[in-house]
């Protein structure tokens, strides 16, 4: 069987001359991890969600926005895409991050595979894993005292994957 990588490589264009691939689901599904491999064997650049600021309140939806209009909507029309990362540790906006017309980008977070941009996505991986493992994954990584916040937000993104219908659009489903 081909791995993901071969799989890509051999699709057309999908956002102007751009594969454009996502990798969604749950908080601490690995998606990070995950993008990171596949953007490695690929060669390609990665677009964290993470690199955006998304208050806890707006959920799920409140990032892609800026995503949409500095990146992929260049990118539709064969031109470099960019913005400023947010640094998420200085509560601010920090370098600028050039993206250039590649014959592949990967997206990763919550929401990137979304029905609105379904149709520029070549490629979608959806990530799960069960919500003690994920929730674990988080506050390990994040600490201890987000667990309200991190239980809240696991209930937002239940109700958004539910109602955009996004793991049944993957291409490839992964469970970690």
């Amino acid at each position: 069987m081909n791995s993901p990588a071969d799989r890509i490589r051999k699709l057309p264009p999908s956002c102007g001359p751009v594969r454009l691939v996502a990798v969604d689901g749950p908080a601490g599904s690995g998606k990070t991890t995950f993008a990171r491999r596949l953007a490695a064997e690929l060669g390609c650049q990665v677009i964290h969600s993470d690199d955006f600021p998304v208050p806890w309140e707006e959920g799920p939806g409140g990032w892609f926005h800026a995503l949409e209009e500095q990146v992929l909507r260049p990118l539709r029309h064969g031109r470099p895409g960019g913005f400023r990362r947010y640094d998420w540790v200085r509560g601010e906006y920090a370098e600028h991050v050039a993206v250039p017309v590649a014959p592949v980008l990967v997206i990763e977070g919550v929401g990137t595979a979304r029905a609105s941009v379904a149709g520029l996505l070549a490629f979608t991986v959806w990530m799960e894993a069960g919500e003690r493992v994920r929730l674990a994954r988080v506050l390990e990584r994040d600490g201890p005292e987000l667990e309200p916040r991190w239980r809240e937000w696991f209930a937002a993104e239940k109700a958004w994957f539910a109602e955009d219908g996004t793991r049944e659009r993957a291409d490839l489903v992964i469970q970690t």
